[in-house]
Formats: structure tokens, C-alpha cells, sequence
């Protein structure tokens, strides 16, 4: 297995995480830096801890969100800055322009809009209010919309005039709990729609210094929806004491630094764009990149450039699509600065690891997380060796395990190497999901021996590390082998024509289930009978005959999530001619709207 060793020569800064072993021997979460301690023994804000206690502190005048608008026709990006002094002074008025409003400690606020700096104003508002936050990702339709909104019960929507005038304005019939839409106008005449509000005209008439509410860790904060293979969205709650989580995986897992200059790629309308595009960087009090445009290979190669980014998050989806660019428009820019470079959202496939060594200099570290944990539990930290295609080993204060089911529904751990079974984590960390909204047993059912089921399978090899297998349902049963999707993906995406693939089971009298791929091509390249021949020779070579597809389908385009995973559920619907169920989240523009690459 080729492993990509790490030096100390390869680390310009010294990781904040160095001594693997001895820094999750001696953690205890009682250890973290009390944040909120200025609020007053008991208290607990995410907010306040990151941006409260920066606006009046030593980082005041530092830039907080540096936002990316239009870039000229010499190809020249414009920005705006905001201080943390700034950014503290516009999140106390929205606190008191919900007040105003009569929106207090636990009313839900969500909000619909593209990365404006209105959305990280009112997202922080919200949280200093008490109120619970759930951002939503601006490309969902009318009916995503409606349906997350009724199962979340929500107070307000802030929106944008755009957004409001065509998605929300005819389902606003559906919404009753809704009681004031506060909307961004977009500078046309005739000011707020209707039955709105101004957003602007609200903050400012409302109270500058409006006092923090004084919540306490376990009030809810965050509400969170992800979809399930089946049913309507679950809506995950987590409360303000998670900022602790996000305090130590910005210091572990994306070895922030006070100097640093922070770009996550990800829209805050998903989990990863809320808890490392907002609240980790502003806990460490870092300057961040938010890029308001679509995704563009050069733009993103020159925000890397000119905005000297040092620590970069994005997704594998983002990381395809540059690799599918190709490498000589990385080589027209420098990154002196870029140090470290960061994947979620799905499994990174070794050769875009590799990728990233090769064409930027720095190899590409995976992790993995979920909605449910609202943190980052097992990643690739700077220090140590990579092995590519592996989500690295579990954090300083974070257990997991690979368990077995047995039949008489009792789950063991298995504490044998390479053994593939469901990986489980022990409760206990600060940003795990107290409850599905509105459904118990759903969130009980995912407990069973003190351990929390993730629905993912996984393999744990000799040495610590982790691999992603595949969802639970997703796995393919063949002649009495369990095959792993993301292991035969990989595989094609290692070949030079291939962009992206996906797996998936289709029936067989045979040997129960037949592995069938689905290949996107890389530009110019031409699908033929000749190249199908060479792809399936390739993953044979590669896997051997029980894991290797035995039939590969050329298609355009995949069906993704907006969160950029790709929706191996529905290809089988299709195949099958089955129903295919919940597909508010398909990706309608594959090519802009993942999680990661910015709509």
C-alpha cells in the first residue's frame, strides 16, 4: 500500500496536534479553553464565543469574513472585509431586531440565502438571540423548502427578495407558523415585497448593543436537516455547548492558526458551511474566504492566489471538477501560502489525494463527519502519514469502533483488524445531535449498547486508521462477497479517462446481485465500446473478478445530492424501475451545486 510519509520539513508550521497518542491519552473535554467564560459562570453562546469576545478583544480590528464578489474583465476579484469589531457591531443589532420583532430564546429562525454577508449577520444574530438557527441551502426548490420548514416550525425567514418572489411567495399560503419574512433587497424599485420586511430597514432600527441572551450549554442552537435513504428530512438539533467541538477541530483537524487565512468552500445552508465555514474559523479568530460566485476553476485557483489562503477545506466533488480542468491551469498560479488542504462530504478516491500532491504540492487529507456528530470525528491531521483512501483515525476525544449485528439483534465490537461492520461512535462528545425534531424514535434507533450507529460501513486496519466501505444499504452482495461501492469507484476513477463513477447492485439469479458502473468521462475523451472494454479490464486488473463490475453504462452526468454526494439510490431506482422515492435534494446543476463548490 503506498502511504505518503510526513517529515517535519513538510509542515511550514508546527501542527498543533503532533504526539497522536499522548494528546488522546491525556484529553479531557473539561481541558477546552472556557470561551464563554465572559458571559458568566453556566452560560454558553456560539455567538458570543465567536464573535462577542473577538469584537472586543484584541482581534477586534482583525478581518473576520473577507466576502469575493465579481471579478472585472481583467479578471480582477473584488472583496470586502469585515472586522470582527464590524461583524460584532451588525449581529447585536439582528439580535435586536428579532427582539423587536418578538423572536426570543428558542424561536426558530431560518434563513435561505446565498453566502451575503446578510446570511452570516443573521445566522450569528439569531444564535445571540437564543433563538435556534437552521440555514437552508438557497437551491432548494418551493417544496424542499415547505417541507423542512413545516417540520421545523419556523418563526422567521430571512431571505432575499429573489429567492422570496420565486420560490417562496406562492408556498407562503403553507407556512403558517411563519410570522415575519425579513428580506435582502436586491436595490429594485419598489422596495420589500408585501407582507415582508426589510432587512437593512430593520437592523437599522433596532438596538446596537443589545445584550446577549444568556443560554446555557444544553439550550438548542442549531437545526440541521439531512436526508435519509427513505422518508422526509430529518432534523437534527444541536445545542451551543457543540462550541466546543468546533474549537477543537479547527485546532486538530484543520490546524488552524491565529495568522491564518481560512477558505471553506462549503454553503452554510449545509452542516460543514455552518460549523467550518462560520463557527470554527471565528473561534480561533482567523480571517476567512467567502466566495459569493459560482464555482470556477481559474477564479478558485486565483482566490487561492491572490487572497493567500493557508488552510483550504473543500469537497471531493470540488476537487474532481478541478482535477477535470486539468493540471496546466493550476501551473499559471503560486500558492505560497497553502499549507494545508482539507476533504469532506463524501470518500476522497486515493488518486485525488495524490492529485493534490502532485499538481498543488500538497497532498489532499480526508476526513469524515456526519450531521448527526455536527463536528469532525476521524481525520488525516497535518503531522502524520497518509494512507490515501482512508478518512485517517478518530480525534482526541472522540471513540469509534467497528461493530458487528448479530442475529438475535445484539451488536458486538470487533476488535479484529481489516474486518468490515458498521462504524459506531461512544457518546459523549460536545456537538452530538440531541434528537431528531418531532421523531423519538427515529433518534433512538440509532443507539444500541451505548453506541451510536452511523450507518456507515467501515474496516479499521492494523494501525488505527479507518476506511470507508459504504452506506448500509448501499453495499452490494455478490457471490457471498460484500462489496464496497466506494472500493470499485475508486478503482475507475484511478484511470485517466474517468471523472466520476458510481456503483451500484442489480439483481442476478446467479450470484444474488451483479456489480453494474456508471462512468462520466473527462473532456475529450470518447465513449466507446473499445474504452468500456479497457475500463472493465482496468477494475478486474484492479479489484479482481468477484469485486470488478461486470457491466459499465456511459452517462453525462450522475445525480448528486446539493451536498455533493452522489445518490446511488436513485441510480438503482432508475435501473430498476422502481420508485424513487425523496429527491428533494437531487442536484439539478451537478456541475455548480455541491457542498464545497459554491453555487
Amino acid at each position: 500500500m503506498d502511504v505518503i510519509r510526513k517529515t517535519p520539513h513538510d509542515c511550514s508550521v508546527r501542527p498543533n496536534l503532533t504526539d497522536y497518542e499522548q494528546a488522546r491519552a491525556q484529553f479531557h473535554w473539561s481541558d477546552v479553553p472556557p470561551l464563554c467564560a465572559g458571559m458568566g459562570p453556566g452560560r454558553c453562546n456560539i455567538a458570543y464565543a465567536a464573535v462577542d469576545r473577538h469584537a472586543e478583544g484584541p482581534a477586534a480590528t482583525r478581518t473576520a469574513l473577507r466576502f469575493v464578489t465579481d471579478a472585472g474583465s481583467d479578471g480582477a476579484i473584488t472583496t470586502r472585509d469585515l472586522s470582527y469589531s464590524e461583524l460584532g457591531r451588525l449581529v447585536r443589532r439582528f439580535s435586536g431586531a428579532l427582539r423587536s420583532l418578538g423572536i426570543h430564546r428558542g424561536n426558530r429562525v431560518f434563513t435561505i440565502m446565498n453566502r451575503s454577508p446578510e446570511l452570516y449577520i443573521a445566522m450569528l444574530g439569531a444564535l445571540r438571540n437564543g433563538s435556534v438557527v437552521s440555514p437552508l441551502f438557497s437551491a432548494f426548490g418551493p417544496e424542499p423548502i415547505a417541507t423542512r420548514v413545516s417540520i421545523g416550525q419556523a418563526d422567521v425567514l430571512v431571505t432575499t427578495r429573489a429567492i422570496y418572489e420565486r420560490k417562496i411567495a406562492k408556498i407562503r399560503d403553507r407556512l403558517p407558523s411563519v410570522r415575519h419574512v425579513v428580506v435582502v433587497d436586491d436595490g429594485k424599485a419598489g422596495g420589500a415585497p408585501p407582507g415582508t420586511l426589510n432587512f437593512w430597514e430593520c437592523l437599522d432600527a433596532a438596538d446596537e448593543n443589545a445584550p446577549i441572551e444568556p443560554t446555557a450549554a444544553d439550550d438548542p442552537a442549531l437545526l440541521h436537516f439531512t436526508s435519509g435513504t427513505t422518508g422526509t428530512p430529518k432534523g437534527a438539533i444541536h445545542v451551543h455547548g457543540a462550541v466546543a467541538m468546533h474549537y477543537v477541530t479547527g485546532l486538530y483537524a484543520l490546524d488552524l492558526h491565529p495568522d491564518d487565512t481560512y477558505w471553506c468552500t462549503a454553503d452554510p445552508g449545509w452542516v460543514t458551511g455552518t460549523s467550518y465555514g462560520i463557527i470554527s474559523p471565528l473561534l480561533h479568530g482567523v480571517t476567512s474566504i467567502v466566495d459569493e460566485a459560482e464555482f470556477d476553476a481559474r477564479r478558485w485557483y486565483q482566490i487561492l492566489q491572490d487572497q493567500g489562503v493557508s488552510v483550504w477545506y473543500t469537497a471531493p466533488t470540488a476537487i474532481r471538477m478541478l482535477i477535470k480542468a486539468g493540471p496546466e491551469l493550476p501551473a499559471q498560479y503560486r500558492f505560497p501560502r497553502l499549507r494545508f488542504i482539507a476533504s469532506v462530504g463524501e470518500p476522497l478516491n486515493p488518486e485525488a489525494v495524490w492529485w493534490g500532491k502532485r499538481v498543488l504540492g500538497l497532498p489532499i487529507h480526508d476526513n469524515w463527519w456526519q450531521t448527526e456528530t455536527g463536528g469532525i470525528m476521524i481525520a488525516n491531521t497535518p503531522a502524520f502519514d497518509i494512507k490515501p483512501g482512508s478518512m485517517g483515525r478518530p480525534l482526541p476525544g472522540v471513540d469509534a469502533y467497528i461493530v458487528r449485528h448479530n442475529d438475535d439483534d445484539t451488536t458486538e465490537v470487533v476488535d479484529e483488524p481489516d474486518v468490515e461492520g458498521e462504524l459506531a461512535l461512544k457518546p459523549g462528545w460536545p456537538s452530538m445531535f440531541r434528537g431528531y425534531l418531532g421523531a423519538e424514535e427515529r433518534y433512538r434507533n440509532s443507539f444500541a449498547n451505548g453506541l451510536y450507529l452511523t450507518g456507515d460501513l467501515a474496516k479499521k486496519d492494523a494501525d488505527g486508521y479507518f476506511w470507508f466501505v459504504g452506506r448500509k444499504d448501499d453495499v452490494i452482495k455478490s457471490a457471498g462477497h460484500l462489496i464496497g461501492p466506494f472500493e470499485v469507484e475508486s478503482a475507475l476513477t484511478d484511470h485517466p479517462a474517468v471523472a466520476e463513477a458510481a456503483v451500484i447492485g442489480i439483481p442476478d439469479p446467479t450470484v444474488g446481485e451483479m456489480v453494474k458502473a456508471f462512468v462520466t468521462l473527462k473532456n475529450g475523451v470518447v465513449a466507446d465500446e473499445d474504452l468500456r472494454l479497457e475500463l472493465l479490464g482496468h477494475a478486474r486488473k484492479r479489484l479482481g473478478a468477484a469485486v470488478a463490475p461486470k457491466d459499465i453504462e456511459f452517462v453525462d452526468a450522475l445525480p448528486h445530492t446539493s451536498s455533493g454526494k452522489i445518490m446511488r439510490r436513485l441510480l438503482k431506482a432508475r435501473e430498476l424501475g422502481l420508485p424513487e422515492g425523496d429527491t428533494s435534494t437531487i442536484e439539478r446543476q451537478p456541475d455548480h451545486r455541491a457542498e464545497g463548490v459554491p453555487s
